[in-house]
């Protein structure tokens, strides 16, 4: 009884110290594509910005699917290779928000936004 309790709270005090790091991962996420945005609204290039310049890596897709920035799948349609995930990521607004997916067998967590001229930006992280 004693040992199942210790664990539980070795348990219990490793996520409590745990979710200030994913409330600050959630905010850089949040930074890395409002930044983005902001870029791209300014009248920059979409295909100027790399993915792997931000960490995690920040994606930018047209309305149709089309992947301009994308590590690995830049030139392919996200309606065509994952369609659910393409679902999920569609619900972006110019304000901004978050959106629940399963990718590659994990859950995903990704903060996406609408630019003004219809880009759909967006970074994540897997649980």
């Amino acid at each position: 009884m004693y040992k199942a309790s210790i664990t539980c709270l070795i348990l219990l005090l490793g996520l409590c110290l745990a979710m200030p790091a994913f409330a600050a991962d959630r905010d850089a996420i949040q930074a890395n594509v409002d930044k983005v945005v902001t870029g791209i609204n300014g009248g920059k290039n979409a295909k100027k910005f790399q993915a792997n310049e931000y960490d995690p890596y920040v994606y930018i897709m047209q309305k149709d699917g089309m992947l301009v920035v994308h590590p690995e799948l830049e030139g392919k349609s996200l309606k065509k290779v994952a369609k659910p995930v393409y679902d999920a990521v569609m619900k972006a607004t110019t304000g901004g928000t978050w959106v629940d997916y399963e990718w590659k067998g994990a859950m995903k967590h990704s903060y996406v936004r609408e630019t003004d001229s219809g880009l759909i930006v967006g970074s994540g992280y897997s649980e």
